[in-house]
């Protein structure tokens, strides 16, 4: 943990050289090869700013993250002989985790996956009632170019469908499973400025005030 500073900066820019920088871990860079091939190959998920992305996803590598579950569910598959401290209690060998147990998390997370699709089919619904709304972009467009406003039924309901599109996000099944992989409106918009916050409009407090206000006005809706 000493290290970690510079460990992370050779990891970025020059990995090779963590072999001469840190001769007393000669499996250092041999490790970090692995996970990134691993990453490479679609074995093993990861995201950016803490905040998984779909598989293929270019991330720079300063803001590759991988999740603890993750990370632990590929060494049991790939390495079940690796335990390292940092994801792995010690434990005695008459309780280590048998393979049925594996096959167990492992058909849970299939069952999120399903889930997953289920709420990419929800999602494009209510695309679906954006566009029917007379919202599409090349509506927007003209509006713009006829330095037309919207008018303020087409604004209550742009917010209606914003606000229902976060609400289900965040939402869960009636089983309690999650709609998605964001647990709060802030880890939207993180993943949003990551992958779009060049964009014009979409910057972090633009984002937090749009999505609050759409929020609020689905909730005054359904009074």
């Amino acid at each position: 943990m000493d290290y970690e500073a510079k460990i992370l900066e050779l990891a970025w820019d020059s990995p090779e050289r963590l072999i001469t920088a840190f001769p007393q871990w000669p499996c250092l860079y041999k490790n970090l090869e692995i996970v990134l091939d691993a990453i490479r190959n679609q074995e093993l998920r990861y995201g950016a700013l803490g905040t998984t992305v779909a598989p293929g996803t270019p991330v720079d590598c300063k803001l590759l993250t991988i999740r603890h579950s993750d990370l632990k569910a590929w060494i049991l598959h790939h390495y079940p002989d690796q335990r390292p401290s940092f994801l792995f209690h010690p434990i005695a060998t008459d309780e280590a985790i048998r393979y049925d147990t594996y096959l167990i998390l492992q058909a849970d997370r299939e069952a999120l996956q399903v889930q997953l699709k289920v709420t990419e089919a929800r999602l494009q619904e209510l695309m679906d009632e954006l566009t029917a709304a007379g919202l599409e972009r090349e509506s927007l467009r003209s509006l713009a170019e006829n330095k037309k406003d919207v008018s303020e039924h087409s604004k209550a309901n742009f917010l209606n469908i914003i606000g229902a599109l976060v609400e289900t996000m965040l939402g869960s099944s009636e089983a309690g499973r999650r709609h998605s992989i964001f647990n709060s409106q802030a880890s939207i918009v993180d993943s949003i400025t990551a992958h779009y916050g060049d964009v014009p409009g979409l910057g972090k407090r633009t984002l937090d005030e749009k999505l609050a206000a759409a929020r609020r006005s689905l909730a005054q809706a359904r009074r």
